[in-house]
């Protein structure tokens, strides 16, 4: 008696997220935690938030034209708005990545450099994140620049 294969059964591909989609995730919110243990710059039993891609995309967009904000201004501001005494430096950064992804697909698609998250304001030609972008660094050197952004 032969042995009778097993039916693969396929599943209805979902269709992939685009980065602003990530970024306006409905489903997803902040929390403020209490540190159990040390972690990076912050201390155990500091109160740290874990902020949300739509929390970053929105500061990004309130930083004024022609300055700039480091990523640990950005933590601590933050930190402050969510009453926690810092703000984890991990899932900032990736936020920060879908934020800046988000609004480069944004300006593909034809939508007005004015209506999307100035990331260029806090991913400088040196940080890390720049040269992890899917566009490469050239559009963020350029955009500060524009803007008279000292580097």
């Amino acid at each position: 008696m032969k042995k009778q294969a097993a039916k693969k059964t396929t599943r209805p591909l979902r269709p992939k997220k685009s980065w602003t989609d990530k970024v306006n995730d409905p489903t997803k919110s902040f929390i403020v935690k209490k540190l159990d243990n040390g972690f990076a710059d912050m201390p155990a039993g500091a109160k740290m938030l874990i902020a949300t891609p739509k929390i970053v995309d929105d500061y990004v967009r309130d930083i004024p034209k022609g300055k700039s904000v480091t990523l640990k201004t950005l933590r601590s501001d933050l930190a402050r708005e969510y009453r926690a005494e810092y703000t984890c430096p991990v899932t900032t950064g990736i936020f920060l990545r879908l934020v800046s992804e988000a609004a480069h697909e944004q300006l593909t698609q034809g939508k007005p450099l004015g209506n999307v998250a100035p990331f260029w304001r806090v991913v400088g030609p040196q940080s890390a994140l720049n040269k992890k972008l899917s566009f490469g660094e050239s559009f963020v050197k350029k955009q500060r620049k524009a803007e008279g952004i000292a580097d």
